[in-house]
């Protein structure tokens, strides 16, 4: 993994990760446990979070919780949320990461169809938020990172269900932080641009698309996942207290 710098606050730290097995929040795993943070992680993808579990056990001597769960289901979500403070401490950092990005036009989208594409992208956010909220309250203090996405800004019209989700996101962080603030609590989101992960690989990837995506970045390069793990660090710790309600893009100047 690439250097991200240090954060001492978050040596300790009880961090819960949603969908953090595969992707991005594998990435993120791994960002806050080098770190030296208590990590928990949720997912529904068992292979894929078992080899990370044991991969990290190997190669740093310490591995995530890993807890199985699907975010849909709002109570197997609050008991993951329960397991992860009786293991590691009340929670003070909660990464609300997972998502499904999957391509759907407007003319096949039903309404079981939006209901269970919003129960993945934008419900579970505000129902893990609630779960680790006491915890955070009781000490004082915590950060809490919602992932939002570009692609609401940029007009894709491949998911129209998802951007909606992603758009509401940022409602939901500016929201939060106001209501959160006064304990100490702060709220932010990340808006990862194309990120590479294996499956986006898999499923959408062109070369023609991505020398189309990446010419229009100031970077030239594609990003990775490992890109939004210094950002999530930075949100997540003490150099950031005096922010809230903000958006930070990560997307290699796209916009």
């Amino acid at each position: 993994m690439t250097s991200t710098g240090q954060f001492p606050d978050l040596e300790g730290a009880s961090v819960l990760i949603t969908g953090g097995g595969s992707g991005i929040g594998a990435a993120l795993t791994e960002g806050f446990l080098r770190q030296g943070a208590r990590v928990a992680f949720i997912d529904v993808a068992e292979d894929e979070s078992r080899g990370l579990c044991d991969r990290l056990q190997a190669e740093l001597h310490r591995a995530p919780l890993f807890l199985h769960a699907d975010l849909r289901d709002i109570s197997a979500l609050r008991k993951a949320a329960a397991e992860a403070a009786e293991a590691n401490g009340p929670v003070t950092v909660l990464v609300n990461n997972a998502a499904k990005d999957d391509r759907h036009t407007i003319e096949e989208v039903t309404p079981d169809f939006w209901d269970n594409n919003q129960a993945i992208n934008l419900r579970p956010q505000f129902f893990a938020v609630q779960a680790v909220v006491p915890g955070m309250k009781a000490a004082g203090r915590g950060s809490i990172i919602n992932f939002t996405s570009i692609s609401y800004m940029i007009n894709n019209g491949e998911m129209p269900s998802y951007t909606a989700a992603k758009g509401g996101i940022v409602g939901l962080t500016k929201g939060l932080a106001g209501a959160l603030g006064a304990f100490g609590i702060r709220v932010n989101a990340l808006a990862p641009g194309w990120v590479l992960t294996q499956r986006q690989k898999e499923l959408w990837v062109t070369d023609e698309s991505l020398e189309e995506f990446v010419a229009r970045q100031c970077l030239k390069r594609a990003l990775e996942a490992e890109d939004l793990v210094g950002p999530c660090l930075f949100l997540a710790s003490d150099a950031s207290r005096a922010i809230t309600a903000q958006v930070l893009i990560v997307d290699g100047g796209y916009l």
